[in-house]
């Protein structure tokens, strides 16, 4: 016959029986200083799992951009208002957006990066065109600014059409391959 104790690893009933020795010397130790009386019914029960706070409007989850866009020309100024997953705001063309930046979203790669200090551009003037995307993308926030000041900025600009409107080089050819236009106009 097997003894549940030969069961039993040695070393887990020393533990347990010390454990349980333990917790008895801290009860007894508690009411014995304070009496039965002065412990409260909700310390002697099991603690209940604590509960997260109540979620901020702040503090939702979603990717939630907004886009202001300066010195584009008429039709295309303003501020914008992006939000992704589900797709929502007041930008002409919401889907558009969402499109690229989930196109242009890499893991450990930041999908609003400047252009890197010290690259060789071509010195092309886009245009006074400027701007600014702030929110959250991708549960990390976002603060970039855009211009068309030299062809690496021209071409970081380009990338994120729809977000920010079609201008100088990127309509040029769009018009040459028959693609339609994008309301950013």
């Amino acid at each position: 016959m097997v003894s549940l104790l030969s069961a039993v690893p040695r070393g887990a009933l020393v533990v347990s029986r010390t454990a349980a020795a333990a917790a008895a010397s801290v009860s007894f130790s508690v009411l014995s200083l304070v009496g039965p009386a002065a412990v409260p019914a909700a310390a002697a029960a099991p603690a209940a799992p604590a509960l997260p706070p109540p979620v901020r409007p702040e503090d939702r989850g979603g990717d939630h951009l907004t886009v202001v866009v300066e010195h584009a020309g008429a039709g295309r100024d303003g501020t914008y208002e992006v939000s992704c997953h589900p797709g929502a705001g007041n930008h002409p063309d919401v889907a558009g957006a969402c499109r690229v930046l989930d196109s242009h979203t890499r893991w450990g790669r930041d999908t609003f990066a400047p252009v890197a200090s010290g690259s060789s551009c071509t010195m092309i003037y886009g245009g006074p065109a400027t701007a600014h995307v702030t929110g959250t993308w991708a549960g990390r926030p976002v603060d970039a600014s855009y211009d068309r000041s030299n062809g690496c900025e021209i071409g970081r600009w380009d990338r994120m059409v729809p977000l920010l409107p079609r201008l100088g080089s990127a309509s040029a050819s769009a018009s040459a391959s028959g693609s339609p236009s994008d309301s950013l106009q």
